[in-house]
Order: structure tokens, then sequence, then C-alpha cells
């Protein structure tokens, strides 16, 4: 059926015809909901009579509009209008790479140029269990730009009929050199399990791939003959003839990649299309075949046989380094800059239907942490990587953004009791791909993989490593699957900073230990989940903390290496104890143990601004915040620590910005609104906290408003929440510092004592910022003050050098 112009298929009105074949018509239309051109194939009518291949098509046809990749022809829309299938695609200007071919063969840097585009949007697919199945030069179309872009995914399976491989007369078909009656595929460019009728997967689609390379390179088709019997003998049996032989100038390399492509056997192809885009990549840097004869024949320039030698010393290097096990990384080879920060992107999810994410997300923090352990390395906190999870910015964006040198992007795909985890390095200011390997493992070994993959990565980078690192990620544990599972459910739950998820986070944290009681992970996520419950609860630090410091206690007991541990019993030993010295001793450790852990940094520096020790507390703080930069509550803090400093207008400047970033957001006006309080700035200071109780149920807030309203004459007011504070202190926990803050506002000191003592009694983790907190002053010159800091037992702000204080 040909469209008549200006008709319409549901809300596409047809502008021209762009093409017809055997698999039906294209025609450019316009989408009259949204103006944009578009381009719309029509398939035969066949369809229309066989429901089950209309089902089947459209249930493909919206799988593949699922792609997102710039490398692939996106799919808008499928529908019927009366008895005509169709379906809606972006629109290319341009051509295809027939055309391209055509005209000659393609210059090297061309054909790799397509090929390395066509590799990445394979992979896209494949990576979402797509195979295309009929990859041939007329469905790779190139743009106005030379941009390639991979057409009619999915249609060669979705027109085959569900008949048995010997009836092959109603396939329909479209192109030069496509054969009428051949199963799933154009002739010339099927694999041989396709013209063996067996199912076709993604190798399929490599074998396809290499067959289009080859053209591209020598102008041929690597399998042909007089007759399509012909064709599929010489696809069966025949080896492809030397491309070198035909053509000057080919990079071994690339010839290499070529014939692994185009491997008979689908094992002995390459495994994924990541790996061969990654091959191609390397490739393109290799030296020329040099066939024996003098035509078109270049000497070796000095540049490239320094690569070529820089390229031996590094496989050397590793072919030794992994016969003698872990030595002193050299030199980064061939002149490559040395990677020293590195990110691991969120790993993608390729397990059945993506139901596997929160393992997936775990996965990722998990190998995080393992780099994190190495000190000679900057790694990116997991928080601020994962932000990253749903865009599209471009790789040397992100590492920019994250000021890094390299990243780790990979995938999971899980099946029953194996995982299998496929990983990349990828330089990021140059997107060189430097290295790529999938690990396959029972989830028994989950733990063993993961500290494998960061040895790898470790080795591949040249990481500098201490002899307790490299202990760290050699070690053998085995951990029961379930247990694991329960373990990464409860690092999900809490992520979440909700009263219900924490409460969910416990649950799955106790399954974790009554499935394995050895597994110490499980109860440091205990401990986190205590240390964190006051602020998400009404509960007392003295309900809490001696639970979270007896599964702290346990995890160590269990697994002394364990840095998240180590941090939660630092928090407990300062802030609940008042044990300064035994709790820098924690904090250390931790760090010790992972150099690159943010939120440890950030919680060290609090400890050290508690005591007294200011500079190297804004040194931990901004180290944090260069592992963590798209921590928005680090910067806060910092801001707060200037603020504890008495810094107040370069506090004010940093609040001021993330309050224009996020006018909603309480914590910078809370803290503008102390900060102007300082300056005398009564009207201000009142405004901002205002804002920030507005958009805030914190009672913290609340405390700090009233102060404010009775520093500034407005007692009537501070009393009115200094009545709400007490209502609400019937029924559930409320700090007794609140009162603290509210007495001192409104001038009654004697009642703002007794409210120290009750804080002193319930332990609040809030007392150890009495020194600093600058809206106590009026009770300072009071001897009374005095003794209570001592009570406390905060270390002297003269404990430098390194040392504990009290040691």
């Amino acid at each position: 059926m040909t469209l008549a112009v200006g008709s319409r298929l549901g809300p596409y009105e047809i502008l021209s015809p762009l093409g017809a074949g055997g698999m039906g018509e294209v025609y450019r239309a316009r989408d009259t909901r949204l103006g944009r051109q578009v381009a719309i194939k029509t398939l035969p009518t066949v369809y229309a009579a066989d429901p089950d291949r209309l089902r089947r098509f459209e249930l493909e046809a919206r799988a593949a509009s699922a792609l997102s990749d710039p490398h692939i022809v996106t799919v808008f829309d499928v529908g019927r209008e009366g008895e005509t299938p169709y379906f809606v695609s972006e629109l290319v200007e341009g051509s295809d790479l027939r055309n391209e071919i055509e005209k000659g063969r393609l210059t090297v840097q061309r054909a790799l140029e397509v090929a390395q585009q066509v590799a990445s949007g394979l992979a896209a697919a494949h990576e979402k269990g797509i195979v295309h199945r009929d990859l041939k030069p007329e469905n790779i179309l190139t743009t106005k730009s030379g941009m390639a872009k991979i057409a009619d995914f999915g249609l060669a399976k979705l027109m085959q009929p569900e008949a048995s491989p010997d009836s092959r007369t109603d396939l329909p078909t479209e192109a030069p050199g496509t054969e009428a009656g051949i199963v799933m595929g154009t002739l010339g460019y099927m694999s041989p399990e396709q013209v063996r009728g067996l199912p076709a997967d993604p190798r399929s689609d490599i074998f396809s791939f290499g067959g289009i390379l080859y053209e591209m390179l020598t102008g041929r088709k690597p399998f042909s003959g007089p007759t399509p019997a012909d064709t599929i003998s010489s696809i069966l049996k025949d080896a492809p003839g030397e491309i070198s032989a035909q053509v000057s100038g080919i990079p071994d390399g690339l010839e290499r990649v070529v014939l692994r492509c185009l491997e008979k056997n689908p094992d002995r192809r390459f495994q994924s299309a990541r790996d061969l885009a990654f091959a191609l990549k390397e490739s393109g840097s290799s030296s020329p075949s040099t066939p024996a004869r003098p035509t078109g024949f270049r000497p070796m320039t000095a540049v490239a046989a320094v690569s070529a030698l820089g390229a031996l010393a590094a496989a050397l290097a590793v072919y030794l380094g992994t016969k003698a096990g872990p030595r002193t990384p050299p030199a980064p080879a061939g002149g490559r800059a040395r990677i020293e920060s590195i990110a691991v992107l969120p790993l993608r999810d390729l397990s059945s239907a993506g139901a596997q994410e929160v393992f997936t997300d775990g996965m990722t923090e998990a190998l995080t942490a393992e780099l994190a352990g190495i000190g000679s390395l900057k790694v990116i906190s997991n928080t601020s990587a994962m932000a990253y999870k749903a865009t599209r910015k471009p790789l040397k964006e992100i590492a920019r953004e994250l000021r890094v040198d390299a990243v780790v992007e990979g995938s999971v795909a899980r099946a029953g009791n194996q995982v299998k985890v496929t990983v990349e390095l990828i330089r990021a200011d140059t997107d060189t791909h430097l290295w790529v390997k999938s690990f396959q493992r029972e989830m028994g070994s989950v733990l063993m993989l993961q500290e494998e993959i960061g040895r790898e990565v470790a080795r591949q980078i040249e990481a500098k490593l201490s002899t307790e690192e490299e202990k760290r990620l050699t070690r053998r544990v085995s951990i029961d699957p379930r247990a694991y599972e329960a373990y990464l459910m409860g690092r999900y739950f809490l992520g979440q900073e909700t009263e219900d998820g924490l409460k969910k986070a416990l649950e799955q944290f106790t399954r974790a230990i009554e499935i394995d009681k050895g597994y110490a992970a499980a109860y440091s996520g205990i401990a986190n989940y205590y240390a964190v419950l006051p602020f998400y609860s009404a509960l007392s630090p003295a309900e809490v903390f001696p639970k979270a410091r007896a599964a702290a206690e346990k995890s160590i007991a269990l697994d002394e290496t364990l840095s998240e541990a180590h941090a939660s019993l630092a928090y407990i030993r300062a802030y609940y104890e008042w044990d300064w010295s035994a709790a820098e001793r924690e904090f250390r450790r931790a760090l010790e143990l992972r150099p690159n852990y943010a939120d440890a940094h950030f919680s060290y520096s609090r400890f050290l601004a508690a005591a007294g020790r200011m500079d190297e507390a804004m040194s931990e703080i901004e180290r944090a915040r260069e592992l963590d930069p798209r921590s928005t509550s680090l910067t806060a803090n910092t801001a707060l620590l200037l603020y504890f400093g008495g810094r107040y207008d370069e506090a004010l400047k940093q609040l001021l910005e993330l309050g224009t970033a996020d006018p909603t957001a309480s914590t910078p006006a809370w803290g503008t609104g102390l900060c102007l309080e300082q300056k005398g700035k009564g009207a201000e200071a009142i405004a901002a906290l205002q804002k920030a109780a507005s958009h805030s149920k914190s009672l913290n807030v609340r405390a700090s408003l009233a102060h404010a309203y009775g520093v500034f004459g407005r007692k009537p007011e501070a009393r009115e929440i200094l009545n709400t504070l007490k209502e609400r202190a019937r029924t559930s926990y409320v700090p007794a510092y609140f009162f603290v803050l509210v007495f001192v506002g409104t001038g009654q000191y004697d009642e703002a004592f007794e409210w120290l003592e009750r804080s002193y009694q319930e332990r609040s983790t809030i007392l150890a910022y009495i020194r600093l907190d600058p809206r106590l002053a009026p009770l300072r010159p009071d001897p009374r003050f005095g003794k209570f800091v001592e009570r406390l037992g905060l270390p002297d702000p003269g404990a430098r050098a390194g040392r504990p204080a009290g040691s």
C-alpha cells in the first residue's frame, strides 16, 4: 500500500516517501501533536492477518523504544491504522552506510569512526537484552555530520514467522544482497548459527558487525558466492581473506579485531560488544601491517615506534606482575599520565527484567569501598557518584564535576546463584578505554569477587599499595547469599534517611545476622542504625547508644578491618561516652583502613572542632568535600564550622549560595539566621530563622528561633515556642539543650544551668560543642560553666602534633 502525501496514520501526517522494500515502505511524516518530523515505516499487511506476529511486533518495538543511545535510531511509537501496522522513529537526515561503501572502500580512520559508534550502540542494546539479528550496511544510517546510527533494532526477530527452520518462504527482505527464503538475517552478513536456523544471540550481531567492518575496509564482503547456497557454504566453511593482503596500511590490531569477530565458533568471538568497542579503540593505535609490496607503504615513525615499545613494555609488566604477585607498580607505560583520582559510576543492572537494582547498587557501593581503602588514590564517595545514575551527561563533564582522572563503569548480571560483573576503566580527559574485564562467580563468593575487582582496578591504575592494603584486597571470605542480600537491603533502607526506612533497615540487618551470626558488616549496619536513630525519632541517646556501642564492638571483634564499624564506635566514644582519647584512636583507625571515607572525615572534623582544633577540623571537612563533591550537606556543615570559629562572613557567603541554589532548604536558612544573629542583625536573623522553620519541623530550628526572639526583645514569642517544647516533652524526647538555648535567649540563666544539668544526665550529643556555640557566651563568665566543661572532659585545645588529648 502506497500512502498519499497529506494522508494520515493516526496523528502522523505523511509528507513524502523515503523508500520501499520487501519489509515495507518508509515515509517522512509530521507528528501533529509535537510538531516534529519523524520517519514512519509501514509493515506488510500480512501482519494484520497474524495476530500473534502483530502482538510480538508491538512488544518488541516497545522494548526497542526503551533504548537510549546516540548511535541507535530512537523508536517513538508503534501502532496500527486499519489493516496497516506501523512504527515511528526519529528522522535521520543523511544516508546509509551502503551508499558510503558503494562509493569505494572507506579510509581506515572513517571505518574506525563508524565501527566504534556502531559497537557502542550494539553494547547499549545488548545490555538491555535486545539483539538486532539483521545488522547490515542498509541498517546503519549516517547523519550529515557523519555520525552512525543503527536502525531497525529487533525487527529482524519481529519479522520471523512462527514456523520451522525449513519453512523459509515468507521472510520479507529488502536491500541488495538480501535473499528471500533465509531465516533471521540478510545473506552475506549472517552468522554460521543463523544460516543453520539456530537461535541468535549478541555474538551473532558481532559476526555481522565483523562482516560490515571487513567490507568498509576492503570494499567487498568476506563471504560470497554465485548462488545463495554457495554463500551459505562460504559462511560455514571458508576463512575470510586477509585484509592486509588486499589493502595496505591496515593496523595489525584492527585486522585481528575483524577476524576475531568473524570466527565460526561464537565462543571464539568477542563475548560482548563492550569488549569489542574497547578493542577497536586500542586497535586504532596499533602499527599498520606491512605487506610484501612497496605500494602505499610508509615506514613507522619514531613516535609510533615508541608507542609500540611502550605497549610491549606494559604487556610484559602485566605478565610479570601476574606471575610474580603484587609488586610496587612501575611507572606508567607509554608515557601515560598516572591516575591519581577515580570514581566508580553506578553499575548497570543487566539482570532479567532489571530486577536486581538494589543488588547492583550495593555492588557499586562495595566496589567503591574496596578502592576507598587505597591511600595513594583519591576515590569519590558513592553518594556523589550515584548522583549520575540516570544522567546522560558526557563522561568528560562528569569527570570534571567530580574532579577525577578516570572512572570505572560496568554492569552486573545475576542469574540464580551466579553473578557476572563487567568493569571498564576509562581515562576521562581523553575518553580512552584503558581496560575491560568480566568476572563471574557464585553468589557465595561475592565478597571475594568485590575484592578481586578492586585488586584488578588497583593494578591497572598502578596504585601503590601498602602491605595492609594488599592483605585486605587478597582476603578469602565467603558469605551466605541470603545474608548478603538482606545486608544490601538494609543498606538501601538506611540510605532513605526516614524513620520508616530505618525500621526496615534494622529488620534486614537483623535477618542477615540470623542467617549468618558471624557477619561483621551486618553488625556494623546495626551500629550505624542506632547511631543515627535519634535524628529521625523521639528516642534519647541513653536509649539507643548502648545498643550502637554493643553492635560496633561485636562487628570489630568479628572483623577488625571494617572501617565503618570503627567510625561508628568513634562517634559513640566521643558524643555519648565523652571518652575523647578513645574516640580519636577509633577515628584514626577508621581513616587508616579507608583513607577515602568521606563520612568519617566529616565526623572527625566535628570531633576536632569540639576539641578546639579548628584548623585541623577545617582540613578534615575540606578533605570530605573533595571526596564527596556533590554533597550540599558537607558545604552547609563547612559553613557551620566557620560559624563555630567566629568566621561569620565566610560562613554567610557559603550559606547564601546554598540558599540561592535551593530556596526551600532549611539548613542554609537556619545557618544564615545563626550568623546574622551574631552580627547583631536581629530582624534579618529572625526572618531567616522563620524561613527555616517554615520548611522544617526540626525542634532545633524552633529552639534557635526562640533564642533569637529572646535576644532581640521578642520574649512573648520566645515563651510561646518554649511552651510548645514543654508540651512536646510530655509525650516524647526533646533534647534538654534546646531549653538551654531558649532560657539563655530570654536571660534566664539559672534555668539555663538547670537544663544544662538535665542535658548532661541524658548525655546529649550536642554538649560536645558547648565551648564553640557562641549563643552560650552569657554563661561563660559564670564559674558553673567552667566546672560543667570540666565534667565533660573535653580535650585540651593545645593537644596537637597528632597526639590525642589525654594520651
